[in-house]
């Protein structure tokens, strides 16, 4: 067997075990074109990925450990680490190919350098992955302890080069597992000294996203506006109450998950919101009229045969990597006259509620405070006007405006600790990390 993008997980773990492996490694040379693995048996993984055009950007490092007690697949993937180590959330999800779990990690990890950079916090961009088998017992608490056992193990063993955090199919009580087992963690629960769910904080923050958009677009303000929404999970429902608040005229959100529905209908029943059951790959709310379409769901929602029914002004949501091609499919949507809005700019509060929980808590603090103020001009609302102005006079799609803005950002050095997040890698590297078996 050849092992590459097309490999489905299952016989990429058996294939490092057949080589008696449970650890797998790539870096990149020191120019950043060659990608190295940790053994010839991933050299062609390691030619995939190099040739993956649109998805790697140079990533610093991506590893992969088979957990000790779940057999399950463990991932991590660097971007970049010039501003900080690299920060992002921990996915719990399943996936076909090792490609589709690449892939993933890959556009997942560079948009948080781009996200954290643009909020001007000193971190780099991260992500991690547990892939999550067929038949996995995922809501069985005693598996879910030992899942996010075996992930903290993982990302101990890295050093710090990579700090985990919630992300989709992981909660805070996840996260208290995380940290009980490592230092190198964020979004825990507040009883263990940690900021909590940042769902509420995120939902707001896309809400002031949509703000300045309107106002970019002289649309006014959110009263009286119609809003279509593509998924109603843990932010998209603290969506709906800030819409709501904001005097929104009507509210349409789809979902693939009956017990969402369910809850939602009875949680806005007396309010202006229609709710609707749809089967997995129904995106039919793309096309519904609105002053503004919010994805919420999994990304790569907008690409060739999607940007074209989009029937509202604005795209403003809180998925990740909304565009399947951040260049491409943002121009599309800018050549027909639509406001985008990227969502590594709308979504940021997410991050900027657990990115410093190691500094402590001060009330009513300036430095969360100052995301919301229109006035700073680091602001999610100043930043989603320079973006878009930025896009108008050069002629641009939005996506591609906010990338380069990001890149330029996340190009500046970390004033106290340089590179390190490299220079950790390069320790793993010479450590032969990969190659150390677990007890």
């Amino acid at each position: 067997m050849t092992l590459g993008y097309d490999t489905p997980l299952d016989a990429f773990s058996a294939l490092l075990e057949r080589h008696g492996l449970v650890r797998a490694s790539f870096h990149v040379d020191a120019d950043g074109s060659t990608v190295v693995p940790s053994h010839p048996v991933l050299a062609p993984l390691a030619e995939a990925i190099a040739g993956d055009r649109r998805d790697f950007a140079a990533h610093e490092g991506i590893f992969f450990e088979v957990g000790r007690s779940t057999g399950l697949l463990l991932a991590a993937f660097v971007h970049d680490t010039r501003r900080g180590q690299a920060q992002g959330g921990l996915r719990y999800w399943p996936y076909p190919t090792v490609g589709a779990l690449v892939r993933d990690g890959l556009r997942l990890s560079r948009g948080m350098t781009r996200k954290n950079a643009l909020a001007g916090l000193w971190w780099g961009g991260g992500k991690g992955i547990v892939a999550r088998a067929p038949n996995d017992a995922y809501r069985d608490p005693g598996h879910r302890a030992e899942v996010y056992t075996d992930y903290a193990e993982f990302v101990t063993s890295l050093r710090g080069c990579y700090v985990t955090a919630e992300d989709a199919g992981t909660t805070a009580d996840d996260m208290a597992v995380v940290h009980a087992h490592t230092r190198f963690t964020t979004c825990i629960p507040p009883r263990v000294g940690g900021s909590g769910n940042p769902s509420p904080a995120t939902a707001l923050g896309v809400v002031c996203a949509m703000e300045a958009a309107l106002a970019f677009a002289g649309m006014g303000d959110l009263r009286g506006k119609t809003v279509v929404m593509q998924g109603l999970g843990n932010v998209a429902s603290h969506m709906v109450d800030r819409l709501l608040e904001r005097k929104v005229a009507r509210i349409v959100a789809t979902d693939i998950d009956e017990d969402r529905i369910a809850r939602g209908t009875r949680r806005w029943a007396s309010a202006p919101v229609t709710l609707r059951l749809v089967a997995p790959g129904d995106d039919s709310i793309l096309a519904e009229p609105a002053d503004i379409l919010a994805p919420n769901a999994l990304g790569g929602v907008l690409g060739p045969e999607t940007t074209g029914r989009v029937a509202a002004p604005i795209v403003c949501g809180a998925a990740n990597n909304q565009l399947l091609d951040d260049v491409r499919d943002g121009r599309a949507l800018a050549d027909r006259g639509i406001i985008y809005v990227p969502d590594f700019v709308a979504n940021r509060m997410g991050i900027v509620h657990c990115a410093n929980e190691q500094y402590g808590y001060v009330d009513d603090d300036p430095y969360y405070r100052r995301h919301f103020d229109p006035e700073h001009p680091a602001s999610i609302q100043a930043v989603v006007q320079k973006v878009l102005a930025r896009a108008r006079d050069e002629g641009l799609g939005a996506a591609e405006a906010a990338c380069n803005l990001a890149d330029e950002a996340a190009a500046e050095v970390h004033p106290i600790w340089g590179h390190r997040g490299k220079a950790i890698i390069d320790g793993l590297v010479r450590a032969d990390w990969a190659g150390q078996r677990k007890d």
